[in-house]
């Protein structure tokens, strides 16, 4: 039988993985490129590629279980691949269906070197409930409005279910050995993540594992817990499917499954990711450049000093100073306190959209191009479905709304965690008692104020005022 050519990407499992069951019977030799030269400015972030080692490492171990080898290497694809294929005398490789613009470049090269062997490049859809290219509206066009997609996407009916796992794998005898993984270089030379293994378990099983804690325990009451970021309301799902540790289908029959309170507003939000690969399939501007033209004159202000207080959680508004914490050591931040730590860079400081979107890409271990895009473009108000840029987030009343106990700002800004509640979330009204009993000391032991919030909306209306009577017809 003609040996087959497995090459993981973005789906880094055995189980409902539609590129490896299609050739579980033919001996096959599975493969992961390094190819940072083509994902160019896109290739994975710090954390990512702190999390892309691991969960490499759990992959090789399972395929290998199964009697199969997972093959590494570094370099272009367009001529690994190819050599590859020759080498083990495949006539198909198989893989998932990528959709970054830089991923889909990439392909049309590959599969025109197979063919200039004789080989192909079979694509398949793994990392999507839909293929962005097959979801339209009633006039033949792409979406873009989240709730119309949605609810085309729940008209569509139930995805099918997901595949079995393969069970005995056989590889070629003439398979050609790989790099090690540790050669790959993916592991930060700085410890910075030295907190990650406390909170995550990359690979397929870690993300079996938060799957089915999350159906059992944390999805009935989703509905509420989601916005309190003090409490493990959410699903905290989002790095394995960045990598395909989990498709969705799985996480999509498992909400149904547990048929818990929670299940719509879940299934809801596993759907905004889906969106926003049709925005970027359809839009592939999207991580550079707004949706809405118009916002390419935006005046906005860069300040290096800005940026980097923002970046480091010192901007003395503290629900945005427990998120820009949370995320550098953990490798993730809350989806609320992702929102109005956007918004304060982007309305308040004034600061671009994409230096906002860079930090997250360099720090999040479930950046992902296309919701980290679409995500800041909305906060912004210069994407699709954008929120309007006038409606800006006032930081405290947030932080006093979604962190009321103040259990998150405690545990991440623990200079404050004496303060009572009435001034956790504005200590610069706290009277000079109060601080002294705190032990807080306004400007030397945490910040004022960045910028005071009124200052910083009316700031950001006049420059959006700006923009509207530029773009105004004479």
């Amino acid at each position: 039988m003609t040996p087959a050519l497995i090459w993981f990407r973005q789906d880094l499992r055995l189980d409902d993985n539609p590129a490896l069951h299609a050739a579980q019977d033919r001996p096959l030799l599975a493969c992961y490129i390094l190819d940072d030269e083509a994902a160019a400015g896109w290739a994975h972030g710090g954390a990512q590629r702190w999390w892309l080692h691991h969960s490499l490492a759990a992959l090789r171990d399972a395929l290998a279980s199964r009697g199969a080898t997972l093959h590494l290497a570094v370099g272009r694809a367009e001529a690994v691949v190819p050599q590859l294929a020759a080498a083990i005398g495949a006539s198909e490789v198989h893989a998932g269906r990528l959709y970054e613009p830089w991923a889909r470049r990439r392909d049309e090269a590959v599969a025109k070197a197979l063919q200039a062997e004789g080989r192909r490049l079979v694509l398949h859809s793994s990392s999507l409930l839909h293929e962005p290219h097959r979801v339209r509206t009633g006039q033949g066009k792409p979406y873009s409005v989240y709730t119309p997609f949605s609810r085309a996407i729940f008209a569509l009916g139930e995805p099918p279910p997901p595949l079995p796992a393969p069970g005995k794998l056989h590889a070629p005898a003439d398979a050609a050995e790989g790099v090690p993984l540790e050669t790959l270089g993916l592991l930060p030379e700085r410890d910075w993540w030295r907190e990650f293994p406390r909170h995550w378990t990359p690979g397929e099983d870690g993300a079996r594992s938060r799957l089915r804690r999350f159906a059992a325990r944390a999805l009935e009451g989703y509905d509420g817990a989601r916005n309190t970021p003090g409490v493990e309301g959410t699903s905290g799902l989002s790095p394995h499917l960045r990598f395909g540790e989990l498709s969705p289908r799985q996480v999509w029959h498992a909400a149904r499954e547990a048929g818990a309170k929670g299940e719509a507003t879940f299934l809801k939000e596993i759907l905004w990711r889906e969106f926003s690969y049709h925005l970027l399939w359809h839009r592939q501007e999207l991580p550079e450049a707004p949706l809405q033209a118009n916002f390419a004159q935006f005046p906005w202000q860069p300040d290096a000093k800005l940026l980097r207080a923002w970046q480091r959680g010192r901007t003395g508004y503290p629900i945005v100073d427990a998120g820009m914490r949370q995320l550098w050591r953990m490798g993730w931040m809350h989806n609320r306190v992702r929102m109005i730590a956007g918004s304060l860079l982007v309305k308040h400081l004034l600061q671009p959209w994409q230096a906002g979107a860079a930090w997250f890409w360099d720090t999040l271990l479930d950046g992902d191009l296309a919701s980290n895009s679409a995500s800041w473009q909305w906060v912004a108000g210069c994407g699709a479905d954008a929120a309007p840029y006038f409606r800006v987030f006032n930081p405290t009343l947030q932080g006093e709304k979604f962190d009321a106990d103040g259990a998150y700002v405690r545990h991440w800004v623990p200079e404050l965690a004496k303060l009572p509640d009435k001034y956790l979330h504005k200590p610069w009204e706290a009277p000079d008692l109060v601080l002294r009993g705190a032990g807080v000391r306004l400007g030397a032991d945490y910040p004022r104020p960045i910028v005071e919030h009124a200052a910083g909306r009316a700031r950001a209306l006049d420059a959006y005022a700006a923009l509207r009577a530029e773009a105004a017809p004479a």
